[in-house]
């Protein structure tokens, strides 16, 4: 299989993932055969990559740390809790901790795997997608600072649920929980305290938890937001998903920002490590994440083009790409190489491909 940029595909491609709607259900399968129409459709979603089937990688398998299953179901209990709320009703948040207790499970065991963020975002399943997601790096992250199992399952949570306060309300419990804020927030700052305020009501969810949720738009250098706290002022596990959030944002993208490719974004994390974010989280962080994803295409500073077949954990910068050389238009299939870039000490990743 090879990452793509949606522009690059054409009629006849075959998916090679699996894209889903907002509560985990299938929007397209995988093997199906892309038309003009399907790929105009996804367009209009706001998809912007996939994977798509290539012979010459048929092998190549994108080491998940955590199920399709798993974030499937993880994805449909979301969207059952951000359903609850916005008719104004309590949603379960005992049915958050067994989702999340999966996951972590299934991280722990896969704790010497990459985690490859290539997922395929709409517009329909964008929070969901970009929650779940914070969680997994949050717990990857926590995982590696040696937290035991009830942290784990605190920082899951809150991780999890920390956009929970973006989600709208009816008026009158909307003006119920903007009663007692702070006078002249913006409405970024309000969703922070409405997701606190939303989670502490909550008496199975932890206070650590909810401070997730009121403290991951805050900077160690006192910069953020809604309180401008600094350092250690703001709780580790709300420093933890503040690098997560910053980083699944940035590979995402927006309205007014087009998403940075996974090494783009963390240069920027680095570029920021002590000053916005917390040095040690940055450090574990980056150690944890595939900053060239299986199977994106790249070109060497020797001038071969490739897709990346192959991680190392510990060396993400430094991946297994395969390459082939180019003869008349057309790839050589019988001329192919694997380079190292582990073994391969003096050969670097010039550039990301979108083709």
């Amino acid at each position: 299989m090879r990452h793509v940029a949606i522009d690059m595909v054409q009629a006849g491609n075959v998916l090679a993932r699996s894209i889903y709607t907002a509560d985990g259900r299938p929007l397209l399968n995988t093997d199906v055969q892309l038309t003009v129409g399907m790929i105009s459709t996804l367009r209009r979603l706001g998809v912007t990559m996939i994977y798509i089937q290539d012979k010459r990688f048929q092998d190549v398998v994108v080491e998940e740390v955590v199920s399709e299953e798993t974030r499937r179901e993880a994805l449909g209990n979301l969207s059952i809790a951000v359903q609850c709320i916005q008719g104004g009703n309590e949603f379960d948040s005992k049915m958050m901790s067994q989702t999340t207790s999966g996951i972590i499970d299934e991280l722990i065991k896969n704790r010497k795997v990459l985690v490859n963020l290539t997922d395929i975002r709409t517009v329909d399943n964008r929070l969901f997608v970009h929650s779940l997601n914070v969680c997994i790096l949050s717990v990857v992250v926590g995982i590696a600072m040696r937290f035991n199992r009830a942290q784990l399952s605190d920082l899951a949570v809150g991780a999890l649920l920390h956009d929970i306060g973006k989600v709208e309300v009816p008026d009158t419990e909307k003006k119920q929980e903007e009663s007692d804020m702070p006078k002249g927030l913006s409405n970024d700052e309000k969703h922070t305290w409405r997701g606190y305020k939303r989670l502490r009501k909550k008496n199975d969810i932890s206070i650590v938890a909810a401070h997730c949720a009121l403290q991951h738009h805050e900077f160690i250098d006192g910069s953020g937001f809604p309180r401008g706290l600094k350092e250690e002022e703001i709780h580790l596990f709300a420093r933890i998903v503040a690098v997560a959030n910053e980083f699944d944002n940035l590979i995402s993208g927006d309205e007014d920002r087009l998403p940075m490719l996974p090494h783009e974004a963390t240069e920027y994390l680095m570029s920021l490590a002590g000053k916005q974010f917390d040095h040690e989280v940055v450090i574990q962080f980056l150690r944890a994440v595939a900053v060239f994803p299986t199977g994106m295409s790249v070109r060497l500073d020797t001038g071969q083009i490739g897709v990346v077949v192959g991680q190392h954990k510990g060396l993400p910068t430094r991946p297994v790409v395969r390459v082939f050389t180019k003869e008349d238009g057309d790839w050589d299939s019988h001329n192919v190489k694997e380079v190292d870039l582990a073994q391969e000490t003096t050969v670097f990743i010039k550039k990301v491909l979108q083709e």
